[in-house]
């Protein structure tokens, strides 16, 4: 006998639908199967098999408790997608595979779980990553925020590529993707229900593309790149810093930020360097490198703003130093706290 399929428009997730049962499968079948579909899920089984061609492989994990779930620019479901891959990505790899978790609450509308699903169905098409396993759970209603998602990606490193946070050299060069700031403003400005003269979107986006055409024009001359998520530009170049040892000096002036997402910072009292992005990232450089990634980075639409906005220097204190726009000096240092919180 055929079931009966989900009232998407009006129903709710209810501990049925994570006690393995018919309700369970059903969900499963008609939200997750429906907008992932691929040949790995139609085998139905808990895990895929899949053959793979000789090379290192990277492999990470990620958890997804953005607030609120839907933001200008993105969603959880598009901003799950893009945040593993860009992870994979970071390691000069190309992203093979991904898996996904969702921890949904008793109560949740099936209505915004088909709308989160049908966004990260049609992120991971776009990028050419499949979600090739996964799982669901229920808990009870006020044991979490709606939906988290848990997710799990592998991809496949280049011969003879070796990129690792350790990897910076006094005298190497500092690039950035775009502007910092997007997308922590756009979750702030949704949160707090502030409105701004110009819409300011989530940058939220897979880096793989660019990060290959990057690999292909660099060649050994590229270091390490991290994409400056949780405390932004700040902690991803201190994080550098402690790394390999070294210190590390910016130009304000070169760092790009848009205005209307100066504006709101200033008005917010934030510091755009601390501010997360899902759609960036920096690159540690050697001198010869600089001008072919430039060049390869300002080709793709996610680098068209690249910038070249400092320079490693030898620093036993692994200080992050900036020289401002006035010609003054100050330290960049990691955020004290959590200035904004649960962003991914």
């Amino acid at each position: 006998m055929t079931s009966r399929r989900l009232d998407i428009r009006t129903g709710r997730v209810d501990l049925s639908h994570g006690a393995g049962g018919r309700a369970m499968a059903q969900l499963i079948a008609d939200i997750f199967h429906a907008e992932f579909n691929n040949e790995f899920l139609a085998q139905g089984n808990d895990q895929a098999a899949f053959d793979v061609p000789g090379g290192r492989m990277v492999m990470t994990t990620d958890g997804y408790v953005v607030s609120p779930l839907f933001f200008p620019g993105g969603d959880i479901g598009s901003l799950a997608v893009h945040g593993t891959i860009n992870d994979i990505a970071m390691a000069g790899a190309r992203p093979l595979h991904l898996t996904a978790s969702f921890f949904l609450e008793e109560g949740f509308p099936f209505a915004d779980l088909a709308r989160i699903a049908a966004s990260m169905g049609r992120a991971s098409r776009e990028a050419g990553v499949p979600i090739v396993a996964g799982d669901t759970k229920v808990v009870e209603r006020g044991k979490a925020d709606g939906v988290f998602i848990s997710t799990a990606g592998i991809g496949l490193v280049p011969p003879g590529l070796f990129l690792s946070g350790n990897q910076a050299r006094p005298g190497d060069a500092v690039l950035l993707s775009g502007p910092i700031g997007d997308h922590g403003v756009a979750i702030m400005s949704c949160r707090e229900n502030l409105s701004f003269d110009t819409a300011i979107l989530s940058d939220s986006a897979a880096l793989h593309g660019l990060v290959a055409t990057m690999v292909t024009r660099a060649g050994r001359g590229l270091r390490l790149m991290r994409d400056p998520t949780r405390g932004g530009l700040a902690a991803t170049l201190n994080e550098i810093a402690q790394q390999s040892g070294v210190g590390v000096l910016l130009s304000e002036a070169s760092i790009p930020v848009r205005p209307q997402v100066a504006a709101a910072c200033e008005l917010l009292g934030l510091d755009p360097l601390n501010v997360a992005n899902e759609g960036r990232l920096v690159a540690i450089a050697a001198p010869d490198a600089v001008t072919p990634l430039l060049e390869a980075m300002r080709a793709h639409p996610l680098g068209r703003d690249a910038a070249r906005i400092g320079e490693v220097v030898a620093d036993s204190d692994r200080f992050v130093q900036m020289t401002t726009t006035f010609g003054g000096g100050r330290i960049v240092d990691w955020l004290a706290g959590e200035q904004l919180p649960r962003i991914c």
